[in-house]
């Protein structure tokens, strides 16, 4: 089995005014549990700019086409875009794609926080599946296909 290891790295500087206040927005603006999903998502914005810079260095067509077709697919860059476009991602392109504000922003959920209990409870599908994970990054294709699961109690308001 294969070790786990952590998927985030804590900020170097623990009480740094501005950089809290900055966490704490998107907390409450996105709905987030706690600012460890910031720090997730930082990262994974810090790892796709880190590749691009990689690819940039080695010329590499291939994967230079790999990464794009990836954050392409992801509904965070457009299919047209350059590794310009992959260096000037920032930490909002990654939070619009989490499941929980694509739930908000369809109005099945009133609040951030809503759209994530209703989530955690099992009340939303993708197809045919039932997803259960908030921060799950939801696909272009897959975004149509998002509804509310059958025997749901929760009214969509239309």
């Amino acid at each position: 089995m294969k070790k786990q290891k952590k998927s985030y790295e804590t900020p170097t500087r623990a009480w740094q005014g501005d950089r809290i206040d900055e966490e704490t927005n998107y907390v409450y603006e996105y709905g987030l549990k706690n600012k460890r999903e910031v720090w997730k998502s930082q990262s994974k914005v810090r790892n796709f700019r880190r590749e691009a810079r990689k690819l940039n260095a080695t010329q590499d067509e291939e994967r230079e086409q790999n990464l794009i077709g990836k954050l392409n697919s992801l509904g965070i860059l457009t299919k047209d875009a350059d590794m310009e476009d992959v260096l000037d991602l920032n930490l909002e392109d990654i939070l619009e794609r989490r499941f929980q504000t694509i739930i908000y922003e369809k109005g099945i959920a009133n609040t951030p926080k809503e759209a994530r209990q209703l989530i955690n409870h099992g009340h939303i599908m993708i197809g045919d599946e039932t997803v259960t994970v908030p921060s799950y990054l939801v696909k272009k294709k897959e975004e149509k296909n998002i509804k509310v699961a059958p025997g749901s109690k929760k009214v969509v308001k239309e």
